[in-house]
């Protein structure tokens, strides 16, 4: 939320409404303007305590309120509260003028003063408030201009990043090498690796204009993945299922599990006697990806693209947030999924 930058209306804006708001009141009224240190004194106190009072219904209607499709609420809310507080305040203060014979009349609940010297408090808080408001409005919408570019940015970065994966060089000559090496001594295993092989790069030629796709897609996908990291690494690597059924319809961004079972396979020592342990399995309506921490050594390279792209591709979304843990024993992404338009309807219904 974007702080009330209100210093100079503090220190200047209001002794200035304070004394304005005095001298208005006692020309309107007509009642001669007392030579008495306690006016100008009450009125800057009043105006002190309207304006912090008020403040803070801004700042509550914007904790509250914060976004630009909700701007009619809030305004609605600092109206509300602005009338409420700023009338307390201001008859409060006029009484106790009375009391103080600073605005001599027999009748302590004569209608004009009481009555103006609210309608001026509200007034002028509702003009300052519209420009504060205004400058808020602005300062969102170009915060959200700006997320919106960056979202665009990461959207193009993340179908280049699939375009890379799919002719990444290093990436073909590993199944290509693992291939050959089948073909000489397992024909049959060969001709499955041949398959899964076709069907990970037929899935990732397919991905570029997608934002979702269903749940059991995406294990299809990973399933025929991991049957080539399963063919190279051996006993160094294994993956554990357990996806409720109920969950396969539901919604994922395309490639999201190849991205984190990378990330895995990146910074993880994978070996016979270390084996790498991937699981992945449903909780709570979110799909979890988790797998046992034993870091390289050497640091590997790397810029956090993987996993910003799937958080900022929730964001372009407008979905609930990726959740990233990580202990002393297990590194664990928790992706929402997303319900089925169809399923939406069905429960609203």
């Amino acid at each position: 939320m974007q702080q009330l930058n209100d210093k100079w209306m503090r220190i200047v804006g209001v002794p200035l409404l304070a004394l304005t708001g005095q001298w208005i009141m006692y020309g309107y009224t007509n009642v001669p303007y007392p030579d008495d240190w306690r006016v100008p004194f009450f009125f800057l106190l009043g105006s002190v305590l309207v304006w912090e009072c008020n403040r803070w219904g801004i700042i509550y209607s914007r904790r509250r309120y914060p976004e630009l499709a909700q701007t009619l609420r809030r305004v609605l809310y600092q109206l509300i509260w602005f009338i409420t507080f700023s009338s307390l305040i201001r008859i409060a203060q006029t009484f106790i003028y009375h009391q103080l014979d600073l605005f001599p009349t027999e009748d302590y609940f004569l209608f004009k003063p009481y009555f103006f010297n609210t309608l001026v408090s509200v007034v002028n808080t509702v003009q300052i408030a519209a420009v504060f408001e205004g400058i808020y409005l602005y300062r969102r919408w170009k915060m959200s201009f700006i997320e919106t570019e960056q979202l665009k940015k990461v959207n193009l970065q993340t179908q280049l990043d699939s375009l890379k994966t799919q002719i990444n060089p290093h990436f073909l000559f590993n199944n290509l090498n693992s291939l050959s090496s089948l073909i000489t001594s397992d024909a049959h295993q060969a001709e499955n690796f041949l398959d899964e092989l076709s069907s990970v790069y037929r899935y990732l030629l397919q991905q570029n204009n997608r934002d979702l796709c269903p749940l059991s897609e995406e294990i299809n996908f990973i399933n025929a993945y991991f049957h080539l990291l399963k063919t190279r690494y051996g006993d160094a690597i294994f993956m554990e299922t357990d996806v409720e059924p109920r969950y396969l319809s539901f919604l994922i961004p395309p490639l999201t599990l190849q991205i984190l079972f990378e990330n895995a396979i990146k910074h993880n020592v994978i070996s016979v006697n270390r084996p790498l342990i991937i699981k992945l399995y449903t909780l709570n309506g979110a799909l979890h990806v988790e797998n046992n921490l034993q870091k390289k050594k050497s640091a590997v390279a790397s810029n956090g693209i993987g996993l910003q792209n799937i958080l900022m591709k929730y964001k372009l979304l407008d979905h609930s947030t990726v959740e990233v843990r990580e202990n002393s024993d297990c590194f664990l992404v928790t992706v929402p999924l997303i319900t089925p338009v169809a399923e939406t309807v069905l429960v609203s219904s």
